[in-house]
């Protein structure tokens, strides 16, 4: 499937039914008054999040979306139907904009949410509306109101807990298929990546977090080099940055360091905001670099670097070093988490409850009937 993370569509929620101007005609019956029904409202538009899409490619080759307009207003008291409604199903994570006025108007973040993006017109007022004591033969009516149009911006930003920064050919695809169920596609030339990849980690039971691969950085992305800067609002809802940088690069002229300093210098132009997310340096390739080589070479790039946060080891091949670095990853997510739900109340049926107190000994409910014989 194609993935697109940005669309423009027209809605047009339905027209209300027009009233009806009718009087009531029976044999015998020479006055019967006016029996004029409303019209029938006009079909709301509805936003519905459906988990089970990751994209608006929907939405790319069907832009016009519009509801029926309601019934109108019969005679006999008989008032319009209600136009059919539309319902648009899009991803988690979509933001709903205006496109003319750029405000934001929606963001859909929790599955299986529903919201009017669209309201239909009202449906106009019959005759049988405007009776009265002294207008017994009403011949008003009122046309149906009409419904919402808007042409909107629907953008989607993926919903993830950890997002992998880096440059081309870095690895990032390798370590996310190693630790997740992702299987993006992998290649030793860069640029293999052309979109956004999600995987679920496991890190133990009901322990999980959503890691986000989305195509490599090059130096000038911000002002529209490469592939990356149109994927980087992805990376916008993240709570950690994972820097993965390829340690061992083929070509012995490229100079880590430079590149992991311009891969921070590009996300500090695209977004601030971005660049003051906290942000891990993940070393990968660490088994093409002799054993004996390593702990030198990583002091050389961390003190060249200017790097003070944490660094990961590893190699997203073989997997050394994968597992204590998702841990430490879970660590940070569930603090964070923590934090922005606040401190969570125990249930009272499962707080510790206070230990029962031995019986006193005078209470007469707790004494043993006397052995001795009643008196006579």
């Amino acid at each position: 499937m194609k993935f697109v993370d940005e669309a423009y569509i027209d809605i047009s929620a339905g027209d209300g039914g027009n009233g009806c101007v009718s009087f009531r005609h029976e044999k015998y019956k020479e006055f019967g008054g006016p029996n004029g029904g409303d019209g029938g409202r006009g079909g709301h538009v509805f936003a519905f999040v459906d988990i089970n899409l990751n994209t608006l490619v929907d939405f790319r080759y069907s832009r016009r979306h519009e509801a029926k307009r309601g019934q109108h207003g019969m005679g006999s008291d008989m008032f319009g139907a209600a136009g059919d409604d539309v319902i648009l199903k899009m991803p988690v994570g979509t933001i709903i904009t205006d496109a003319e006025t750029g405000e934001v108007l929606y963001e859909l973040l929790e599955p299986g949410e529903t919201i009017m993006i669209a309201k239909g017109g009202d449906g106009g007022f019959g005759n049988m509306r405007f009776k009265s004591a002294i207008n017994r033969a009403p011949r008003q009516k009122t046309p149906g109101w009409l419904g919402e149009k808007k042409e909107l911006k629907l953008e989607l930003k993926v919903l993830a807990d950890v997002g992998l920064l880096g440059m081309p050919n870095a690895g990032k695809s390798t370590f996310i298929a190693a630790v997740s169920n992702a299987r993006p596609k992998i290649a030793d030339y860069p640029f293999t990546t052309l979109h956004p990849n999600l995987g679920v980690v496991r890190v133990g039971p009901e322990q999980s977090f959503v890691v986000a691969d989305v195509p490599g950085l090059i130096e000038g992305a911000s002002e529209g080099a490469g592939l990356g800067h149109l994927f980087l609002r992805h990376l916008q809802r993240t709570r950690l940055l994972l820097h993965v940088v390829d340690f061992a690069p083929f070509d012995e002229n490229v100079d880590p360091v430079q590149q992991a300093k311009a891969i921070v210098a590009e996300l500090k132009k695209y977004d601030p905001g971005l660049y003051n997310k906290p942000r891990w340096l993940v070393l990968n390739k660490l088994d093409m670099v002799p054993a004996e080589e390593r702990e030198v070479r990583v002091k050389d790039f961390i003190k060249r670097m200017r790097y003070k946060g944490p660094v990961f080891q590893i190699s997203a091949l073989t997997r050394e070093g994968c597992e204590p670095l998702i841990k430490e990853i879970y660590k940070h997510i569930r603090a964070q988490q923590i934090i922005e739900q606040g401190v969570v109340d125990i249930d009272p049926r499962f707080k510790e409850q206070d230990k029962p107190q031995a019986p006193d000994a005078d209470d007469p409910r707790f004494k043993t009937p006397s052995s001795e014989p009643n008196d006579a």
